[in-house]
């Protein structure tokens, strides 16, 4: 999306998600080059928060919303409540992380070499996080790594499952441990409201199935869930010149009386 700039010479302010992982030392360093680059005002907020303003959660409200934010590199889950993270965790798994595993699994079980560019589009096509009732194929192209020439082979959804299974559960039982440590009045709001799954990685069939029926919480994809970190950023910084007190956490300033 186009950033509409008043003029050439207006610094404009800046939001920049992050992990919620993320030390006080990686923040002030992203900041202040945020800053150099010319931004204004610059604003750090984690992602799962951004995604979840994003998906069109209210999450200012004391009831709780949860959120699992899959994107490229990282898996971002959130329980949030009163404008702020409760309970949160990131991992270092999410779809880049698919792809490396369907790359290998190629490899490893048929002997040929793919690109990324492949991996995602056989992700995309017949990946599935729930084992197939019905088997599809895929045919893919790559590398023979005993000839070194181009070899045609017909993928399926099954093996593709089995490529994917270890990662998804891994982010899986992250959410677990989320939910472990959130208490219980919010999670008795997270089992009435449900989690919203955002990022690329919730475009993954059957992927609210899984966390549904391993977390014992109604699951759904966010309507725009690719779109959700840029729309909450958008949203955040139509109200970031409300108040700019920098002495105080961000979404507090947006939501003070004027």
């Amino acid at each position: 999306d186009r950033l509409n700039v008043k003029g050439l010479l207006t610094k404009p302010n800046i939001l920049i998600c992050c992990p919620t992982n993320i030390t006080t030392i990686e923040q002030k360093a992203i900041i202040e080059a945020a800053e150099k680059s010319g931004g204004k005002n610059v604003y750090l907020e984690e992602e799962p928060k951004v995604a979840a303003v994003g998906a069109g959660l209210d999450i200012f409200q004391p009831n709780g919303n949860m959120v699992i934010d899959i994107g490229g590199g990282t898996s971002d889950i959130a329980v949030l409540s009163l404008g702020g993270i409760v309970t949160s965790s990131s991992l270092k798994q999410a779809g880049d992380k698919l792809d490396t595993d369907i790359m290998n699994f190629v490899k490893r079980e048929h002997k040929l070499l793919i690109g990324e560019r492949t991996s995602e589009q056989i992700k995309k096509e017949i990946g599935t996080a729930l084992e197939p009732e019905k088997v599809i194929g895929m045919e893919i192209r790559g590398r023979d790594m005993v000839t070194g020439l181009p070899r045609t082979i017909t993928i399926n959804s099954k093996e593709i499952y089995s490529a994917m299974h270890e990662t998804l559960m891994n982010i899986v039982e992250q959410a677990k441990e989320v939910l472990e440590t959130t208490p219980p009045e919010l999670g008795a709001d997270i089992i009435n409201t449900g989690i919203v799954l955002t990022g690329g990685g919730s475009l993954i069939n059957g992927i609210e199935e899984l966390f549904s029926s391993e977390l014992g919480v109604p699951v759904f994809a966010a309507t725009e869930a690719l779109d959700s970190v840029v729309l909450g950023t958008g949203i955040l910084l139509e109200n970031i010149g409300k108040k700019r007190n920098k002495k105080d956490g961000f979404f507090s300033r947006l939501f003070k009386s004027n």
